[in-house]
């Protein structure tokens, strides 16, 4: 089994290019099951989730094309299975995504409950709640959710809570081709949210709010095929902006979006960190500096993102003082702080707080990732241990960040892949 092996070193430098947001292709992809005709996506991120969803879309018909720039060319007009099975969507939550789209364009679908990452409960009630108002009958069979509609869904009032960003997006989705108006309250903002609504934009659909608490759908008849870029992945450039702040480096991340990290980069400054942006480049300096402890509380967009919560809290563990973590938003997420102890940090837990105490080192040691952004937390990790670092179960890791040796490599860093 593959592993990441990290040598510790001195400064990064250069430039990060960033690739499209994983987080929003996913959605899009299923997204393209609404057009009659193909879609053409550019930006898409080459990971694990995303070849999982192409072939999720290949399962039920759907025609996928590769062009000579990486473009994805998907036509959704021969559509012969409303299925997404569980042997292709166990190790991805995403695949619930699939349901809304199958539902609001062929009136029925049989999509198996997601995997991922296990950082606690992802319930999809919401989900079903939602397009039970709109008129869909739905039962659950050995692991399946098995949803139908006589005719198209209907528009309905929906309130969401607590805020959930596959919800809203497979509500959305949904309900683009409904008939009639939908509302949908306490809508998530995330970025993610509002590309997907923007793709469906230009797909045809008629929607208002578009980054606001409420959305609101005039369902029409049909949608077309586009052509459609994805927004760049703002926690890959929150996570290698951390790794010039704990290694004391200047960095400068591409392509990026720098006002859907703004809560991140607050905290970055209030760590100690210089923070130039340009219209799509973020540049962090923390050259002769020691990192300051900063308290985070995660919280839906646009407040701190629970995806960079792993990564400060590398930042606080080799920070000068005591700080503080709470996770508000998953109830397991701080299954790295096991492996960063290993490492030498001084972390305690108590429920959905953590508590640190910032000290001068940390030491290499064989540590196990455990999901998505615990990897990467590790790596950080490994970025300024002494010694030599090895992250066992790397697979996570391949899931959300794209040729990541391959681009700590071009800034300096000792790191390697390994299967011995």
């Amino acid at each position: 089994m593959d592993r990441l092996v990290i040598d510790s070193q001195g400064e990064l430098s250069g430039k990060v290019e960033i690739s499209g947001a994983k987080n929003a292709a996913l959605p899009i992809l299923m997204g393209c099951l609404l057009a009659e005709t193909p879609v053409r996506l550019s930006n898409v991120p080459h990971l694990m989730d995303v070849t999982t969803s192409i072939q999720l879309l290949a399962s039920m018909g759907v025609e996928i094309q590769f062009d000579e720039n990486l473009q994805i060319e998907i036509d959704a007009s021969q559509v012969h299975s409303k299925e997404a099975p569980y042997d292709l969507v166990k190790t991805m939550r995403a695949s619930i995504l699939a349901l809304g789209p199958l539902l609001g364009r062929f009136g029925e679908a049989k999509v198996s409950l997601p995997g991922g990452c296990a950082i606690g409960s992802r319930p999809v009630n919401i989900h079903i709640e939602g397009m039970q108002k709109m008129g869909a009958t739905i039962e659950m069979d050995q692991g399946y959710i098995l949803a139908s509609v006589d005719g198209r869904l209907k528009g309905a009032e929906i309130d969401m809570s607590p805020v959930t960003v596959t919800g809203t997006e497979n509500l959305l989705m949904a309900a683009v081709l409904a008939e009639g108006t939908t509302v949908l309250r306490n809508a998530a903002r995330e970025p993610e949210v509002t590309d997907l609504a923007r793709f469906l934009v230009k797909m045809g659909a008629k929607i208002s709010g578009i980054g606001t608490e409420t959305l609101t759908v005039e369902g029409v008849e049909a949608l077309k095929g586009v052509e459609y870029s994805v927004i760049p992945d703002r926690i890959e450039a929150g996570t290698y902006l951390a790794a010039a702040a704990l290694t004391q480096s200047r960095l400068t991340v591409t392509s990026v979006t720098p006002e859907h990290l703004t809560a991140v980069l607050d905290k970055f400054k209030e760590a100690g960190a210089e923070i130039e942006c340009t219209a799509d480049t973020i540049t962090l300096d923390m050259r002769g500096r020691r990192l300051k402890p900063v308290d985070i509380e995660t919280d839906p967009y646009p407040a701190f993102p629970t995806d960079m919560q792993a990564q400060f809290l590398v930042m606080n563990a080799v920070a000068d003082g005591e700080s503080k973590v709470i996770e508000t938003i998953f109830e397991n997420r701080f299954m790295h702080v096991s492996e960063l102890v290993r490492m030498g940090a001084d972390i305690r837990v108590e429920g959905n707080t953590a508590f640190i105490r910032g000290v001068e080192k940390l030491k290499g040691a064989p540590v196990m990732a455990t999901d998505l952004r615990a990897s990467a937390s590790l790596i950080l990790a490994g970025l300024i241990a002494e010694g030599k670092t090895v992250i066992n179960r790397v697979y996570h890791i391949d899931r959300g960040y794209e040729l990541i040796e391959e681009k700590f490599h071009k800034i300096g860093a000792h790191i390697y892949r390994s299967n011995d």
